[in-house]
């Protein structure tokens, strides 16, 4: 039986890890600690009074794997399935994503049609490279950047151009430094299993638990969704469960309550906080990233400090336009850079395809998300807190202008640097990780980690982070 559950931060992880230790009765109080005045995170929406939506953050969710089911469900729980705003797969913004090399858009090739025949920008069909990765011999080692995986297994024009942009769509990160292991399970999980992607794929190599099938799921299976979002945008996700936990009389949510230090007792933790009052619990869980729960650990538990130090971040350049009419010379969901066209670029959303729900009421409009930075931020723009709104405005339009012939002036904008808000799951990132968790079984800390640091960084792995800290502490796991 645990008593009292603080759980640090109020992120989309933090928010999911509270959701589901108050659907518990083996705990009696949840503690809620978020540094800012607002829940959510990274998960951040501006919604405008005639009714246009502008993500800052993550966009949209994919429903697919074990984690994308348990979140359809916690909508329907939530009573969110009015909301909800789907991308089926046979969607335009499903089907068109571009890729912009040689100084040229080019459509990742789709379909049957796409991988047998030789597409722009590769020189050969995609699907040879498919069918001779089943003669590669399996990989020995424990662990592999993203990119020397893809090159051994699928050659190194895929790894340079699609698995290079894809790395930095997803990640903002450098496929070059990324592990594969850590980065995409299922590929490294496929070729341990079967010695090859493709039959890994086709043959399956691990076992999913089952998932309840809620009328949601069935109708996300049934119209074949590739993504979805929300109608008023994805904050609304965190503000249901915000709402959904201050009405609950087991759990207690604190705002603008940094805490300051973590000291672990003979009967529990005692958390100072930046105002000087203290709480205690009898287990933490911490949904904030790495770094900060580093910084308020009890100096004994330093080796577990040095450890979560360890795993570095990158910072994105964002920027919301919008565009009077349709301003687009292509229609999809976007197109990517790879390193090697402009390291300081990762890509533009075309944000008015997949979602035209989140256009204004009235005249049509085209609302653009452009992505910089990442794994190259101080390289291309210096420190992250020395670039102004202008300087990322004015690359934006650059880019728009250079690959989409984009040159009007747009009817509304806003640009901001997102300082370290990406995790980068780097070589050996889930030696860290095995580490890190045998020091604490070891030293009886009563310490569980959720969040984007360790195993997953989209929403839905990061919700997901959340629910298994909450099933493992309760015993379900």
């Amino acid at each position: 039986m645990q008593k009292t559950v603080a759980v640090l931060g109020g992120g989309i992880g933090g928010l999911s890890t509270c959701y589901h230790l108050s659907k518990s009765i083996q705990v009696s109080k949840v503690v809620l600690l978020e540094a800012s005045g607002r829940c959510g995170g990274w998960v951040s929406t501006t919604r405008r009074e005639d009714g246009a939506v502008f993500e800052h953050g993550p966009r949209g969710v994919r429903p697919a794997g074990t984690t994308g089911k348990y979140i359809l469900n916690m909508l329907t729980e939530l009573g969110l399935e009015s909301e909800i705003l789907p991308v089926p797969h046979h969607h335009v913004a499903s089907k068109n994503r571009f890729l912009y090399v040689k100084g040229q858009l080019h459509k990742m090739p789709s379909g049957l049609g796409g991988v047998v025949r030789t597409i722009p920008p590769f020189s050969s069909p995609i699907m040879l490279s498919v069918l001779k990765e089943v003669l590669v011999s399996k990989g020995t080692q424990e662990d592999e950047s993203v990119h020397a995986f893809v090159s051994r297994r699928l050659g190194s024009e895929l790894a340079d151009i699609a698995i290079d942009a894809l790395c930095r769509g997803v990640f903002a990160g450098d496929s070059r430094k990324l592990s594969v292991r850590s980065c995409f399970p299922p590929l490294y999980s496929a070729e341990k299993a079967r010695g090859s992607i493709l039959l890994g794929m086709l043959m399956g190599y691990e076992k999913r638990p089952p998932v309840v099938r809620s009328a949601l799921l069935q109708r996300a299976q049934k119209e074949r969704w590739a993504q979805w979002s929300l109608r008023r945008g994805m904050q609304a996700l965190p503000e249901a469960l915000e709402e959904t936990l201050r009405g609950h009389e087991r759990v207690e949510v604190h705002y603008n309550a940094p805490v300051r230090r973590l000291d672990n007792t003979a009967a529990g933790w005692e958390i100072k906080l930046e105002d000087g009052s203290t709480l205690k619990a009898d287990h933490v869980i911490s949904a904030v990233p790495a770094a900060a729960l580093a910084a308020v650990l009890p100096p004994a538990a330093q080796p577990l400090s040095q450890q979560l130090r360890g795993i570095p971040t990158a910072t994105v350049g964002m920027v919301n336009l919008e565009f009077s009419g349709s301003v687009l010379p292509v229609t999809g969901f976007g197109h990517l850079v790879p390193s090697s066209e402009d390291r300081g670029l990762l890509g533009v959303v075309y944000d008015s395809v997949p979602f035209p729900e989140h256009n204004r009421a009235g005249e049509p409009t085209t609302r653009l998300t452009i992505m910089m930075g990442g794994s190259w931020f101080e390289e291309v723009f210096g420190q992250p807190d020395h670039v102004t709104e202008q300087e990322l405005l004015d690359r934006a339009a650059e880019a728009l202008k250079t690959h989409l012939g984009i040159t009007d002036a747009p009817l509304w904008s806003k640009a901001a640097v997102l300082k370290n808000c990406i995790p980068q799951y780097h070589l050996g990132h889930w030696k860290r990780l095995e580490t890190m968790r045998q020091y604490i079984s070891d030293a009886s800390l009563p310490l569980s980690l959720a969040g984007a640091s360790y195993d997953g960084v989209s929403i839905s792995d990061v919700i997901s982070s959340g629910r298994q800290a909450a099933e493992r502490l309760l015993g379900k796991v």
